[in-house]
């Protein structure tokens, strides 16, 4: 996994294949590791790249307070260093959130975005709660049990995966995933969605009803999507319905080729 001095800081990343280019964002706690089978099944067919965002994983950890905009920037100077032109923009849960931000800062740079279990705000009680809790233990300084938690979700059943994404995420430091998650709280990009141009791809779990409401409201509000929901799937998309998410992605990708 190269390491390069992004925008300040040791970013840990991983760029294989060749083609369309297409950026992976994970969410708070999780690392780049988590889209361990969309880089290993995708890397043949297309450019693939994720990154550990500052503080998490194997990158260092951020004297800057972690925001969208802050990761926005990351990954631009990122592009640059790597000579990419565009990208198309892929987060899980939250990092669909940052893929809405870049596609709002950078347009230019975007050959568009998909969204995976995401949101343009966080509006319901039960989500906050679970947001507020998770940024509580990492200022508790219990990332190690949060990690741990976090990978059983993500992998169950599938012990050896659950080792790699635990003691990735385990490395993370509590004060960055901490502003990572109480920077989602007080997002809303919701306003501005509609000044969103690029296509984007909306992936949901069927079982996941607590994300329908923003799904909806991502299909309602985005000019130009596709909303899709994966049959008998919660919201460990990335990790528990590989197979089906990279198919989508690569119909969506061989319209977003540059």
């Amino acid at each position: 996994m190269p390491e390069s001095v992004i925008n300040g800081y040791k970013m840990h990343y991983m760029d294989r294949g060749n083609g369309t280019a297409i950026v992976f964002i994970h969410p708070p706690v999780l690392t780049s590791k988590n889209f361990k089978y969309q880089i290993k099944q995708l890397s043949s067919h297309f450019r693939t790249i994720a990154f550990d965002i500052r503080g998490h994983g194997q990158s260092e950890p951020s004297n800057e307070s972690v925001t969208y905009p802050l990761i926005v920037e990351d990954i631009k100077l990122l592009l640059d260093k790597l000579q990419i032109d565009k990208a198309c923009l892929c987060g899980y849960s939250t990092g669909g959130s940052i893929v809405l931000e870049f596609l709002l800062t950078y347009p230019e740079r975007a050959l568009g975005g998909i969204v995976i279990g995401g949101m343009s705000e966080v509006s319901d009680t039960k989500l906050r709660s679970k947001i507020f809790l998770a940024s509580i233990l990492s200022r508790a300084g219990a990332v190690g049990a949060l990690a741990l938690t976090i990978a059983w979700r993500q992998a169950r059943a599938k012990l050896p995966l659950i080792r790699v994404l635990y003691n990735d995420a385990k490395k993370g430091d509590s004060k960055n995933a901490k502003q990572y998650y109480q920077y989602s709280l007080g997002y809303n990009c919701t306003p501005q969605l509609r000044l969103i141009s690029h296509p984007v791809l909306l992936i949901y779990g069927e079982k996941d009803k607590a994300f329908y409401r923003y799904a909806k409201l991502l299909h309602q509000q985005l000019p130009n999507n596709e909303l899709v929901f994966i049959q008998q799937m919660g919201h460990q998309i990335p990790t528990k319905a590989a197979r089906t998410l990279n198919r989508l992605i690569r119909q969506f990708l061989g319209h977003c080729s540059p």
